[in-house]
């Protein structure tokens, strides 16, 4: 019979970290013993401390400021990349609440830029919103849209705390298509405000072009706080499907 390993002593650390934190010794925002108590407490090296401490901040467990110490991070939200999805729904399905607040909702026109994304004239009629999407109180999202008037007509009387956009624009233009872009950007001044991050602090960007029947219905620039927002995906070759 096979005598099990032993796992490493950093791992033996970290585990015994998580337990702690799930079991609620350590609340989300609240700052765990330094590195030299921890040492002390497990009776090991500093570095070895160190090393757990690490390896839980890249996975998103905590969030270490220079000076400041460990702290438990919110946990990460986990978001499906090649799906069109109601973040709504989404954070329903965590079993958490969602809210929305909208910053601005206003009539525009197509630039050259946005005439080219549309594929319509310049000066074409457009609409343009900007809400912060909340999980349980929390801004996990600033999304920055701009819609095709002619296949929304009704986008400026939305209720947006009781209809989320991607809701509205799935009944009237139904998706076909759509083009993503994904990118890493430090936040600016006014959405680092919004999602409460500091500012310049890494954002996970996302650039959507979602096509209905008649034509392009929307662009839009999802911004995430990065340190707990990821995206995944799931490509099944096999079945030539694209899944969460």
């Amino acid at each position: 019979m096979t005598t099990p390993r032993t796992p490493p002593r950093y791992q033996q650390i970290k585990d015994e970290l998580l337990a702690r934190i799930r079991a609620g010794e350590w609340q989300v925002g609240e700052a765990i013993p330094p590195e030299e108590g921890l040492a002390r407490d497990f009776g090991v090296a500093r570095m070895t401390v160190n090393r757990a401490l690490r390896e839980l901040t890249d996975a998103g467990v905590l969030t270490r400021t220079r000076g400041a110490g460990t702290f438990v991070a919110p946990p990460r939200v986990d978001a499906p990349l090649l799906e069109i999805r109601n973040i709504a729904e989404d954070i329903a399905a965590r079993g958490h609440t969602h809210t929305a607040a909208l910053v601005s909702l206003a009539r525009g026109q197509a630039d050259g830029a946005l005439a080219d994304a549309f594929a319509l004239p310049v000066g074409a009629t457009l609409f343009h919103s900007v809400l912060v999407h909340r999980e349980d109180g929390r801004p996990i999202q600033v999304e920055d849209r701009w819609v095709n008037a002619a296949l929304a007509p009704d986008y400026l009387r939305l209720d947006f705390s009781a209809e989320t956009p991607n809701a509205y624009l799935s009944r009237v233009a139904p998706l076909a298509s759509a083009r993503l872009t994904v990118e890493a950007r430090p936040a600016p001044r006014d959405i680092a405000t919004m999602l409460g991050i500091d500012t310049r602090a890494a954002c996970l960007v996302v650039h959507r072009v979602t096509r209905g029947a008649d034509g392009v219905a929307s662009v839009a620039t999802l911004w995430h706080p990065g340190e707990h927002y990821r995206l995944h995906a799931v490509i099944d070759v096999e079945q030539g499907e694209r899944r969460r």
